[in-house]
């Protein structure tokens, strides 16, 4: 078991260069009983495969929407952790009354940091024990740009660069930025959005009313309003996806 365990940590040590964004549409009602399902078998029994569970959340706007973020260390390892996780005991023993709760789980979205520097940070926080109360969280919002193919790079310079500072500025915490991974999928059983080109924005705020707050000083700043989100939108072909997700007990993010 400290062996597992040791394992299991190791993979949330290491700043992860493949990112899952995945997002399940749940059956009304369900998603209270994945997350008790997910939280109590589906984290440390990924991470001794060798993948590390980032975070998982509840999307405040869809009460029928499960998130989550799951790294890799790089592609190949990402088709063994998983091949060995989906062909193991745990994943046998739970996935009827897991698939039972969702009614589509391929809205995925494979992804990298957008420079080396700003992918997740490793996850080196203590993870609460399972059945310990949620308590109060903060929020981690994702915002996701749909640009046009091979207009990720210069998109990440003009996020770091115009972007970034104004979020910064209004007291967002910077979690990550991530753009398309284009490589192969390596483990086709389970599918991931392909032929899109995305760049994502994680940001952190101690509370709804602070993210409330934050977005406000965005509004009273002339040169975000009038420059950057026009910009934004020349450089984007429709508007910005927004996630507010609150993080279940477990989860290490925010």
């Amino acid at each position: 078991m400290h062996e597992e365990q040791s394992i299991a940590r190791a993979a949330r040590d290491r700043a992860d260069a493949i990112i899952e964004l995945r997002r399940y549409r749940l059956r009304p009602h369900a998603r209270e009983t994945l997350i008790d399902l997910f939280d109590r078998e589906f984290i440390e029994t990924q991470e001794v495969e060798g993948m590390s569970v980032i975070g998982q959340f509840r999307d405040l706007d869809d009460p029928d929407s499960f998130v989550w973020l799951r790294g890799f260390s790089d592609m190949p390892s990402r088709a063994a952790a998983l091949n060995a996780f989906y062909s193991g005991p745990v994943w046998a023993a739970h996935r009827d009354r897991a698939n039972g709760t969702m009614i589509n789980s391929d809205n995925v979205l494979l992804l990298r940091p957008a420079s080396p520097d700003v992918g997740f940070a490793p996850l080196n926080a203590a993870r609460a024990q399972p059945g310990a109360a949620g308590g109060e969280r903060g929020l981690v919002v994702a915002t996701c740009c749909y640009l046009a193919p091979r207009t990720e790079e210069a998109f990440a310079t003009f996020f770091e660069t115009s972007v970034k500072p104004h979020l910064v500025q209004a007291s967002a915490i910077a979690l990550a930025a991530l753009v398309t991974e284009r490589s192969p999928n390596t483990f086709p059983r389970l599918p991931v959005r392909e032929g899109e080109t995305v760049f994502i924005w994680f940001s952190a705020f101690p509370s709804l009313a602070a993210y409330e707050a934050h977005l406000a000083a965005l509004a009273r700043s002339e040169t975000w309003m009038t420059e950057v989100v026009s910009e934004m939108e020349r450089r984007t072909w429709r508007q910005n996806e927004v996630l507010r997700l609150t993080p279940t007990a477990r989860s290490l993010l925010p």
